[in-house]
């Protein structure tokens, strides 16, 4: 395989992992969570994995 082969094989096979652990989580993981009773924790977790992602690829470039 060629240099831009490898190049931009990169960035499809992350989305794709990326989209597959999407899925997971909305499929799986969040729904339990909510079943469980658990609404609220689940809920505030998320939101704050979420900010500290945004902060960490703001901060780190």
């Amino acid at each position: 395989m060629s240099t831009s082969g490898l190049a931009i094989s990169y960035p499809i096979g992350l989305g794709l992992a990326a989209g597959a652990m999407l899925f997971v989580v909305s499929h799986e993981v969040i729904p339990e969570t909510h079943r469980h009773g658990h609404q609220t924790s689940a809920t505030l977790g998320l939101m704050v994995g979420f900010a500290l992602m945004m902060v960490l690829d703001t901060t780190l470039g």
